[in-house]
């Protein structure tokens, strides 16, 4: 065999046990990155949904929610927590698109009777001191038992919900967000989570 030869071999065995390699870490760690996920989606539904005693995580269904602004469907992840076998609500995802600086990333609870239990930041990149302000415990909190019949706007736009001096857009963005999550479920479950074997009254 040829020194060419002997160099092809040489680098084709080191490819293979790269290749090897490679699988071998991803198989060793593919289990617990998935378990960490599932862990801090945990985590968050507990921030997000009144108590619970049903694996949340793992109850879940896919649903459209419309389509987004170059016209592709919108899919949504809808966590169903129960208590006792009972509905306590619902949890999925939404996106502000027009955050200052992207997109936020919302986790929002909805209790059976339509008003939100809580939200949370997920993800974003708002501007640290300012529009970042959208994480603060304090701020999200004040989410808790408004509805669509709530005036879900920020106080500039005449609203319930605080903005921060200097930094509008970004609390403007969640809330609107947060709105039409809210309609989301209205629409996907709005006569389900208001009926007698939920555990709530009938419908209005």
């Amino acid at each position: 065999m040829n020194g060419t030869g002997k160099l092809v071999v040489v680098l084709t065995a080191i490819t293979v046990g790269s290749a090897v390699a490679l699988a071998l870490v991803y198989s060793a760690t593919k289990g617990p990155i998935e378990e960490a996920r599932r862990q801090k989606m945990v985590r968050l539904l507990k921030n997000v949904l009144p108590p619970f005693d049903n694996e949340v995580a793992q109850e879940s269904e896919e649903k459209s929610a419309g389509k987004d602004a170059r016209g592709r469907e919108i899919r949504r992840t809808v966590y169903t927590a129960k208590k006792e076998g009972k509905i306590v609500g619902r949890a999925f995802q939404v996106t502000a698109p027009d955050g200052y600086s992207g997109d936020i990333l919302i986790l929002m609870g909805v209790a059976p009777d339509g008003s939100l239990a809580g939200i949370e930041i997920v993800a974003h990149k708002e501007t640290p001191g300012l529009g970042d302000k959208i994480a603060k415990k304090e701020w999200r909190e004040t989410f808790k038992g408004k509805s669509l019949k709530s005036k879900l706007d920020v106080k500039k736009d005449g609203g319930e919900i605080d903005q921060f001096s200097g930094a509008t857009i970004s609390p403007r963005a969640v809330t609107k967000a947060v709105k039409e999550g809210l309609s989301f479920v209205e629409k996907e479950y709005g006569k389900a989570v208001r009926s007698p074997e939920h555990g709530v009254g009938g419908e209005e």
